[in-house]
C-alpha cells in the first residue's frame, strides 16, 4: 500500500541562523503537515542541507502555487538552490544495456513488483540481446549501436530518445561504454551508473580482474552519477564483500553481480526519493 500524496522538498543554501525555523515556519503557517524532515550542516563548506516530506492535503493550494510562494518567502531570500516533487507523479527511468543481464532483470523484477514506483517508458541497448526479454514486458527496446566511428551520432540517437519519451533519468545498468561529454553535460544529476568496482579503486574496464592482480581482501560495488570524468561522478551508495586468496576472478565477478544489484537498487531508490543532494564532486544521502 502506497503512502498518502506528500510533497518533497529538497534544498541547500548558505548556512545561517534560522533556516529550520524559516522553511519549518512557511509551511506551518499555510497550515502544512511535515510528515518527515532530515538536515546537515556541512561545517567545512558552510552549506546546509534539507529534505522534508509535507502532507499534501494539509495545504491550501496546490504545488504551483506551492513553488511560487516558497520561492518568494523563503528560497530567495535564504539563496537557497532548492526543488520540490510531487509523490503522485512517477519519475520516467529509461535504462541502457549491454550484454551482462543481472542489473536490467533486477529492476524489471522490482518494477513489476512495485518496489521501485517508477515508469520505464523504453530500454536502450547496444546490443540486439534483450529485446524479446524488453519487449515480453510489454516495453518499448531501442536498439542503438555504438561504434568507434558512429559515437557521435549514436549518443545523439539516445539523447532524442530519451528527450522523446520524457525521461527524467538514465540508468547504465551494465551499460559498457562511455557516454560522450554532451550527453554527460546536458543532464548533470540524472544518469546513474553502476560500477563494478569499489570506486575510486579499479577504474574503468575489467576492476575485478586489476583486483585480483592486487590480492585485495574485499571487492565491491559503486553506484554513482555520471560526468564527463570517467568513473570519478558524485558517490550514491557503495558496498563491499570480503575474499580471500582462494577466490579466482570468476569467483569475484560471480559475487561481484549480487552486490552490483543490490547497490544500484539501494542508489535508485534513493535518487527516486529525492534523498540525495549534490554538493560539487560529493552527496548528502538523507536515508
Amino acid at each position: 500500500m502506497h503512502r498518502e500524496r506528500f510533497y518533497t522538498l529538497t534544498a541547500s543554501c548558505p548556512d545561517q541562523v534560522g533556516i529550520i525555523a524559516r522553511v519549518s515556519g512557511f509551511v506551518a503557517e499555510h497550515g502544512g503537515w511535515i510528515l518527515e524532515s532530515s538536515f546537515h550542516a556541512d561545517s567545512l563548506t558552510g552549506r546546509y542541507f534539507m529534505r522534508l516530506e509535507i502532507k499534501a492535503s494539509s495545504l491550501p493550494f496546490l504545488l504551483a502555487e506551492l513553488r511560487e510562494r516558497f520561492r518568494t518567502a523563503v528560497a530567495e531570500p535564504l539563496s537557497m538552490s532548492w526543488q520540490i516533487n510531487d509523490s503522485a507523479v512517477k519519475k520516467r527511468l529509461v535504462v541502457l544495456v549491454s550484454k551482462q543481464e543481472h542489473c536490467l532483470y533486477d529492476l524489471l523484477a522490482r518494477w513489476q513488483a512495485k518496489e521501485l514506483d517508477i515508469e520505464i517508458p523504453c530500454i536502450v541497448s547496444n546490443h540486439d540481446t534483450f529485446r524479446g526479454f524488453v519487449e515480453w514486458h510489454g516495453i518499448p527496446f531501442h536498439h542503438v549501436p555504438v561504434t568507434p566511428d558512429n559515437k557521435q551520432a549514436a549518443y545523439a540517437e539516445v539523447k532524442r530518445i530519451f528527450e522523446d519519451v520524457r525521461g527524467d533519468c538514465m540508468v547504465l545498468a551494465r551499460y559498457m561504454q562511455i557516454l560522450s561529454p554532451e550527453l554527460c553535460a546536458a543532464y548533470p544529476g540524472r544518469i546513474i551508473n553502476i560500477h563494478h568496482s569499489f570506486l575510486p579503486s579499479f577504474v574503468g574496464a575489467k576492476p575485478y580482474h586489476q583486483a585480483y592482480e592486487r590480492g585485495v581482501k574485499l571487492i565491491g560495488a559503486t553506484c554513482h552519477y555520471v560526468t564527463e570524468e570517467l568513473d570519478q561522478g558524485p558517490i550514491i551508495e557503495q558496498d563491499v564483500i570480503r575474499i580471500d586468496h582462494s577466490d579466482s576472478i570468476e569467483d569475484m565477478v560471480r559475487y561481484g553481480k549480487d552486490i552490483e544489484k543490490t547497490v544500484l537498487a539501494r542508489g535508485l531508490r534513493y535518487h527516486l526519493e529525492d534523498r540525495v543532494l549534490v554538493h560539487g564532486n560529493k552527496t548528502v544521502v538523507f536515508r
